[in-house]
């Protein structure tokens, strides 16, 4: 991803030139000219660490006397170097200046420092052309990079290159834990070896040289241009969060990675195409209380990423268990401290799935869990062969029916809304099929395929588990039709806005007669449970608390009513109140801004009465009605030819929504709600990826950074500022470093030592 020029009325970015950019002095005197030359006032309250960090100034913004290049790889600045070349007056022009430029009025007093400080450049600027007139066309001051210092960073380049190839294949960096002492070569080495045998003379020339001709690298080195390779990717994809300010925070499922639980972080946001983005930008160590992990998130996206959770307009958690019970609390805390930062929940996932995750019930999580191993079991030909085998052969007398289900079973159905009504339907050929595959009769399945089959059949064949089944599957009917239609088109997500007070209705209904529907839920149940011969018990763990080996059909039927389907229902009307609260239903209400709606609608929606929630994010928030109306007469009076948009993506795609500054803004806010489906097709989210590299890669060789470059292969990898960022972690030429010794030089020199093998 390119630079962006901080300077007003400048669009310059690095992917349209060779241009050189220039970040923000870190001493604090400097950058403050810097900034008052700049005449941005959004810039004026930020450190000069914070401005260092994250924003930069193209060459033109500078007096050529200023800039020197000292390599092919790289221009400098001089050390007294202040940008004075600026277009302040061009926005005047513009009726709808970009909104993170804003440019300050420029007091008389203003003026004359800054036509000072040109002046001083001016007259630096003479100075320096006779001092090249006097050394005969030598166009630069500062000295010229050694040939030494261009091999080495020739040599580091190849590590690089090395390195992000090991990233975007997911080959981990080694074969197998070893300590230094055993000296044991790995991946990285051996690609490193493949280059100096295919020919790279940087590579070469470095290891032709070392004085130690060893199988070996150092895991330090390693560690740091990993860490570099990250970071340099991070920031690429952060250029774009800052550019587009409003951002969502989505969250994984937890990762262990070299002993810590760590949580998967995405930011979702619209960038400067105006297509709606999720990028994989770290992990966030999983540890300690709730409000320790909020400080985290902060301490995150402000410190480390120079982001402002004022600008999060919404977060979505994927999680289960008591997990999901403490990303809950998280999200609380989050809101009350940012109320914008609206819980909602994540188009990655069936809401129904979402709910059932959320429930803190172990016979539930059971359930999660065991659905997840099914769906992993079938991804084989064989074991699904042997599921639709026996599908056939249960719905024997009712082949529509066994088609149907057939069918159902043929794709990915243990992540669709309807996941429960398939599972009741699928559990005795389910239970059929496992059967079949532990007894392995003509030996198809290795064992590791027989003994997975003899713990889901034990599962399954529970009491406990075939009614909690039958209770998700009847009490998430009442949200199924609910969710599809929140995480499918926009039109369709709007609408679900409006029904959501029927779905609250059904569930509080089902609530007050509960003693009903349990006794329906009930029978169903055991009718399931006789077919697949399983006994209609309560747990073993409860009769050995009440000490009583006997509980009567009533009593067992108490137990499930109090134990299964009350706690079941209260806690999903819990979660569907709390992930839709005012705020949040406002918010899908304003989709109604995308033209195709407000045809549905016909011209006549009330954007006003929900407007207040983002007033603030708005540029002109005093001519919004009128705008409003504008939009609206824009669309109603079109030309019989012209086709409304559908989507927030398309509406933003028109040239012409950049003279409606306020619906503009209105679009990009609510685009980076998490409950919109992505463009991506499946496979392609940055989610999907990452979970790719976790099952590709040994769980022992995860790696943070290796894991960003393999998700994030689409994102500009830019070498040469790896390299800058890594030549001075070692100075060759530092008198400090050779003045401490023969060992202490050996140990800190950048040479990465690997045997040479000439073929």
């Amino acid at each position: 991803m390119p630079n962006f020029c901080a300077a007003p009325n400048c669009t310059r970015k690095s992917t349209q030139s060779d241009l050189a950019f220039f970040r923000f002095p870190r001493d604090p005197q400097r950058c403050r000219l810097w900034v008052e030359n700049c005449c941005r006032a959004d810039l004026e309250a930020k450190t000069s660490d914070q401005l260092n960090k994250h924003y930069r100034l193209c060459a033109k913004h500078f007096d050529p006397a200023m800039i020197c290049k000292t390599s092919p790889y790289r221009t400098v600045l001089k050390d007294t170097a202040i940008p004075t070349i600026f277009d302040l007056r061009s926005h005047l022009r513009n009726p709808h200046p970009r909104h993170r430029k804003r440019i300050k009025e420029l007091t008389e007093e203003d003026i004359k420092r800054i036509k000072e400080r040109r002046l001083a450049t001016s007259i630096e600027h003479v100075a320096f052309k006779q001092d090249t007139t006097a050394t005969e066309g030598n166009t630069t001051d500062e000295p010229q990079m050694s040939t030494e210092e261009r091999e080495f960073r020739e040599h580091v380049r190849s590590l690089f290159e090395v390195l992000v190839l090991l990233g975007k294949q997911s080959i981990p960096l080694e074969v197998s834990k070893v300590s230094e002492a055993k000296i044991k070569s790995n991946n990285f080495q051996a690609l490193l070896n493949t280059c100096l045998n295919a020919g790279d003379i940087a590579l070469r020339k470095r290891f032709d040289g070392a004085a130690v001709n060893c199988e070996y690298i150092s895991t330090t080195q390693q560690n740091q241009i990993v860490e570099i390779c990250e970071n340099t990717v991070r920031d690429e994809m952060l250029l774009e969060v800052r550019e587009s300010r409003f951002f969502s925070l989505v969250t994984g499922d937890l990762v262990e990675i070299g002993d810590e639980k760590q949580l998967p972080l995405f930011l979702r946001f619209v960038d400067h195409q105006n297509g709606l983005r999720e990028e994989f930008l770290d992990f966030v160590l999983f540890d300690g209380e709730e409000s320790a992990l909020v400080e985290r998130f902060e301490t995150q996206l402000a410190d480390r990423w120079g982001l402002s959770m004022e600008d999060c307009r919404g977060q979505a958690h994927k999680a289960t268990g008591s997990t999901a019970t403490k990303m809950r609390v998280v999200a609380v805390l989050l809101m009350e401290k940012y109320p914008l930062a609206l819980n909602v929940p994540c188009s990655h996932l069936a809401l129904n799935i979402h709910l059932a995750n959320s429930l803190p019930f172990p016979n539930v999580q059971v359930v999660i869990e065991t659905l997840r191993r099914i769906g992993i079991f079938f991804k084989t030909q064989f074991t699904q062969d042997e599921l639709d085998k026996a599908i056939v052969t249960h719905y024997q007398k009712n082949e529509e029916k066994g088609a149907a289900v057939k069918q159902a079973c043929s794709s990915d159905w243990t992540e669709e809304h309807n996941v429960f009504d398939v599972l009741v339907d699928v559990l005795p050929p389910l239970l059929l099929c496992m059967d079949a595959i532990r007894e392995n009769e003509e030996g198809t399945f290795v064992e590791s395929v027989t003994a997975e089959a003899y713990s889901l059949s034990e599962i399954l064949a529970d009491f406990e588990i075939v009614v909690t089944i039958v209770i998700l599957k009847n009490v998430l009917t009442f949200t199924r039709a609910f969710g599809r239609n929140l995480q499918g088109e926009t039109m369709n997500v709007f609408f679900a806005a409006s029904s959501l007070t029927a779905v609250l209705h059904s569930l509080n209904e089902v609530n007050d007669n509960i003693e009903v529907y349990h006794e329906f839920w009930y029978e169903e149940a055991e009718s399931l449970a006789s077919v697949m011969e399983i006994p209609v018990k309560v747990p073993r763990l409860f009769l050995r608390k009440q000490h009583t080996a006997d509980m009567g059909k009533t009593q067992t039927e108490l137990y499930f009513k109090e134990y299964v389907t009350m706690p079941v229902i209260h806690s999903i009307m819990q979660e569907v109140e709390d992930m839709f609260c005012e705020n949040n239903l406002k918010a899908l209400k304003c989709l109604s801004l995308v033209p195709a709606i407000m045809g549905q609608m016909k011209f006549n929606t009330t954007e006003e009465n929900y407007a207040d929630v983002y007033s603030n994010d708005l540029p002109s928030p005093d001519t919004l009605p009128a705008e409003l109306h504008c939009w609206r007469i824009k669309w109603k009076h079109r030309g019989k030819e012209v086709r409304l948009p559908t989507t927030i993506h398309e509406t933003l795609q028109l040239p012409d929504v950049k003279f409606f500054p306020n619906v503009n803004t209105f679009l990009k806010v609510l685009s980076t709600l998490p409950v919109l489906k992505l463009e991506e097709k499946k496979g392609e989210s940055a989610s999907d990826r990452l979970q790719a590299y976790l099952s590709s890669v040994p769980k022992k060789q995860w790696n943070r950074g290796l894991a960003m470059l393999f998700v994030n292969t689409h994102v500009k990898h830019d070498l040469d500022v790896m390299v800058e960022k890594y030549c001075p972690l070692y100075l060759e030429d530092d008198p400090e470093t050779e003045a401490e010794g023969d060992e202490a030089a050996e140990e800190d020199t950048p040479i990465i030592e690997v045997k040479v093998v000439d073929v």
